[in-house]
């Protein structure tokens, strides 16, 4: 091996070691940069030039990503989300029904908008709505958590990983939807009747004496544009009109607006996952590059085994980079291992407090509140959980 190779190899070893962490120790760097910086300096070695890492970049994926959290800035600043959870929550009073309509209300809405978004917007009305009922937050945190990863599961459009999946494999929105719809409907009752089982708290079906109504404002105009693109939208998605180019057009009728300024709209726009995601895209054709996925072509040759590589990898480095990583080993019209990749990769994050985005977005939003949810608190919780949904995984997909 020359000495570039060498450094090459090392320093795509050291950026994936840094995704797994999500820092460097002594530096201030997330993933993004380190997604960046990494790629950077394999272009600087010549491991491949500035033209093949432009063209590593899938513009599919990052067009879809980058609609979607304008038409969610859309629907956030709308209230269509507050409204939503409002709804659900008309219909009942009691603790367990609470429960049920956070689970069921969250997963949901996470199946058709990012799952992140949801969790974001779903955590501080949960915490402010157990806080004035006098209830233990923290089943009902637990609740958003593995809702909005588990019902991410049953869309292309559900969570980054699958977009990916989306444009790689070319399966239609209602073919997937048909394939795993069932396993995050079931993945939800299973999550209840855990929580049910964990905390006895939540069991009662008594009516608590008040249910907050809250004053979060409805931008009647933004919220009736945005209930009709997005009405148009998903129609889009169920005829099996492209993702991208159908995203793209909705976000740009959303952004033709005399009601909010554009700056409040980009400001909701994730750019350090538009960053993390192209740089990712470059490690990933180095890692082709390089002949390092030869370790990994056994996996296929199992479904259980693909499902369980799938699942330790994306606890190691992340989803999102597992997702780019096995991609290539699965072919196009392989529509079994590509649903086994979407489904394990997402329902893995359940497994730790650090397994998705999501988990980290209910626990920080908790602890700025003051509520700590604690690593075995989770664990306890997602532990079960996730081997329960990978086992329904495994034998209604396989």
């Amino acid at each position: 091996m020359s000495v570039l190779q060498l450094a090459s190899h090392s320093i795509l070893g050291l950026t994936y070691l840094g995704l797994a962490l999500g820092y460097i120790p002594g530096l201030r760097m997330n993933r993004a940069t380190i997604a960046l910086v990494g790629s950077a300096f394999l272009i600087a070695l010549g491991t491949l030039n500035l033209q093949e890492a432009w063209q590593a970049i899938d513009a599919n994926t990052i067009v879809f990503l980058l609609s979607m959290m304008v038409v969610n800035a859309n629907l956030f600043y709308a209230g269509f989300f507050w409204r939503s959870l409002s709804v659900l929550l008309s219909f009942t009073r009691s603790p367990v029904g609470l429960l049920i309509a956070l689970t069921f209300g969250s997963g949901i809405l996470s199946a058709f908008f990012l799952n992140d978004t949801i969790a974001l917007v779903f955590t501080p009305l949960t915490l402010n709505l157990a806080q004035t009922l006098g209830l233990n937050p923290i089943p009902y945190l637990l609740a958003i958590a593995g809702a909005t990863n588990i019902g991410s599961v049953a869309t292309l459009s559900g969570n980054p990983q699958n977009i990916l999946i989306g444009s790689f494999s070319g399966i239609s929105y209602l073919d997937f939807w048909c394939a795993l719809a069932p396993v995050a409907i079931t993945g939800l009752v299973v999550q209840i009747g855990l929580l049910w089982l964990l905390y006895p708290d939540v069991r009662s079906n008594q009516p608590c004496q008040i249910l907050p109504t809250g004053n979060q404002q409805i931008f009647k105009p933004l919220f009736h544009k945005s209930l009709v693109i997005i009405t148009g939208l998903l129609i889009a998605f169920a005829v099996g009109l492209p993702l991208a180019e159908s995203a793209l057009v909705a976000a740009s009728l959303l952004l033709i607006t005399r009601r909010i300024k554009p700056q409040r709209i980009l400001k909701k726009v994730d750019w350090n996952l538009l960053v993390m995601f192209s740089g990712l895209f470059v490690l990933t054709k180095v890692t082709q590059n390089l002949n390092l996925l030869q370790p990994f072509t056994h996996v296929i040759n199992s479904a259980a085994s693909f499902l369980s590589v799938t699942v330790v990898l994306s606890n190691l480095i992340s989803n999102v980079p597992t997702v780019l990583l096995l991609h290539p080993l699965i072919s196009q019209d392989d529509t079994q291992y590509w649903l086994l990749l979407a489904a394990g990769s997402t329902l893995a994050g359940n497994l730790t407090l650090f397994g998705s985005v999501a988990n980290l977005i209910v626990v920080e939003a908790a602890a700025d509140l003051g509520y700590k949810l604690s690593l075995v608190e989770h664990l306890r919780f997602g532990a079960p959980l996730t081997l329960c949904t990978l086992l329904l995984v495994y034998l209604w997909v396989h």
